[in-house]
């Protein structure tokens, strides 16, 4: 599968907001085991947001990985110029 840079940036931007959703609902919620723990409502929550956010995060490093293979560069530089990409348009 070919990737082109725009779409991991597109999949790093879906990653970060993932995990954006899973601190706030961590913030949101407390320690799962302050004052009688979570709702089941909230545990389901909080499961179903860090399983998209780990799913999405994983889908972002394999298509990093991929795309490092496919052009020759080293992952790491791929990887850096993603992040920086995707921290340039959050400003």
């Amino acid at each position: 599968m070919t990737h082109i840079f725009d779409e991991l940036v597109e999949k790093q931007r879906a990653a970060d907001q993932a995990h954006s959703r899973v601190e706030e609902l961590r913030h949101s919620y407390g320690p799962p085991t302050q004052q009688g723990g979570w709702t089941g409502q909230q545990t389901s929550t909080y499961e179903t947001a860090w399983r998209a956010w780990r799913d999405l995060d994983r889908e972002a490093q394999s298509s990093v990985t991929e795309y490092a293979k496919e052009s020759g560069k080293p992952r790491n530089e791929i990887e850096a110029d993603v992040r920086q990409t995707v921290g340039r348009s959050r400003r």
